[in-house]
C-alpha cells in the first residue's frame, strides 16, 4: 500500500506543483466549461479569463508571502 501511496503522491507533486490551488483553480475552471459547453452555450470564454485570474492571484499570493 505505501508504494501506491509514493506514486499517487509523485503524480500529485508532478501535476499540482508548487501551486495547488492554482492546479485545482484549473480543473475547476475545465469543468465548469465542460458542463457550460454540455448546456449548449459556448464555453470559450471561460478558460482564457479564469487563467488570467488565476495566475493573478498566484502572482498575488507569492509577493504578499514574500513581504
Amino acid at each position: 500500500m505505501s508504494r501506491i501511496r509514493t506514486i499517487a503522491a509523485g503524480v500529485l507533486d508532478f501535476v499540482a506543483g508548487d501551486d495547488r490551488p492554482l492546479a485545482l483553480g484549473i480543473v475547476v475552471t475545465i469543468a465548469v466549461a465542460y458542463l457550460i459547453g454540455r448546456s449548449g452555450t459556448g464555453a470559450w470564454w471561460l478558460p482564457p479569463i479564469a487563467v488570467t485570474a488565476l495566475i493573478g492571484l498566484s502572482i498575488w499570493r507569492a509577493v504578499r508571502h514574500k513581504r
